[in-house]
């Protein structure tokens, strides 16, 4: 591990000097290239360092241990080395997880595509309020949200909402949400006051380049219409809204939201570019001869993840055996008491996995 911690250390140096240069900074692309590289390794190597220095004074404390033979100074010193040692240990666990191979897509934006399942129109109200949970996260941690497309339910709420949330690491927070959340709780329009059950589903997908998919346009068929439901004095005006259809894969995305054509078929085709790219990560995962490297972390759609318990003000996350009793909190858009956790479980399982190789 520390060879490996050294070279990392030795090429942060070269580019932090390469980054220096004229005729690096005047070349966007390569200075941008650059500049990533050095904000990818600065947290390993400043954690190592962080390490040497503390070593360095345990080894120092460790010396007047040695050679001093004044009481109180030797007290001192054992008191630091213990200290000492177990900062030691807490950055050593620090940098196994900093060294852990890279999820390619933590750093992507992504698209939240949430569905609602069993349940009727209380899965649609809990869709959107989920949704909005989200939209509230997504602000404490300076992201945006770009609203893609909207499916009203019958008595409110959403039958489906798709969105981009672009800004700093989204993927890496939220990509443990896909899967299937149930909802227990007394509906409105319920006079004897039973609990329903409701599910929905949420998917979580890191964005795509049109680089990143080979497409034949040929095999896309692209419809416009006009947008119907809420959306302002152009609807039905107009034909702004796009639906492209994937013939192939038999993928279907609908976007109305904007006003112009042209960005609902941008928007439409940023989509079907992630949901395509999804496919194939998901087709090469399966075809990983590690079955359970495989599943760390797929976070699979049909796999019911979470529980959430009006009632008891209870939420569960199945996967991790978590339970909190602040589900007002979390519906408040509190969601790290849920997400924190959960990316420590799945660093945890991936370190495992590493040391079983």
């Amino acid at each position: 591990m520390f060879s490996k911690l050294d070279d990392v250390e030795k090429r942060f140096e070269e580019l932090n000097h390469e980054l220096s240069n004229p005729d690096v900074t005047s070349n966007q692309d390569k200075y941008r290239s650059l500049m990533k590289e050095v904000s990818d390794l600065e947290p390993v190597v400043k954690t190592y360092r962080e390490f040497k220095s503390v070593s360095n004074d345990i080894a120092g404390s460790k010396e007047i241990l040695e050679n001093e033979s004044d009481e109180e100074m030797r007290t001192l010193a054992k008191e630091e080395i213990s200290e000492k040692e177990k900062a030691l240990e807490t950055l050593e666990s620090e940098l196994k997880i900093l060294l852990l191979p890279k999820d390619p897509n933590d750093d992507k934006d992504i698209i939240l595509e949430i569905r609602a399942g069993a349940g009727g129109d209380e899965a649609s109200l809990f869709a959107e309020e989920l949704f909005k949970a989200y939209t509230h996260f997504a602000s404490t941690n300076g992201w945006r949200v770009d609203l893609m497309s909207i499916a009203e339910g019958n008595a409110g709420g959403y039958k489906e909402v798709i969105a981009n949330i672009s800004g700093d690491r989204v993927y890496s927070k939220l990509k443990y949400e896909s899967g299937v959340h149930r909802v227990q709780r007394v509906p409105k329009t319920e006079s004897q006051g039973r609990v329903h059950t409701s599910t929905i589903t949420v998917a979580v997908i890191p964005e795509a380049e049109e680089v990143d998919v080979e497409i034949d346009k040929n095999d896309i068929r692209i419809d416009v219409m006009r947008a119907s439901g809420a959306g302002g004095q152009h609807v039905n005006t107009t034909d702004s809204a796009v639906r492209l259809t994937h013939e192939p894969s038999g993928i279907v995305v609908y976007c109305q939201e904007e006003k112009s054509q042209h960005k609902n078929r941008d928007k439409a085709f940023k989509v079907l570019y992630a949901r395509l790219k999804a496919i194939e990560e998901e087709k090469a995962m399966k075809e990983a001869s590690d079955a359970r490297l495989s599943q760390i972390g797929t976070g699979d759609r049909s796999e019911r993840i979470r529980t959430y318990n009006f009632p008891q003000s209870r939420l569960t996350d199945h996967r991790i055996g978590l339970t909190i009793h602040s589900l007002t909190e979390v519906m408040g858009g509190h969601l790290e008491n849920v997400i924190e956790p959960l990316i420590a479980h799945f660093q945890a399982e991936a370190l495992k996995a590493q040391k079983d190789h």
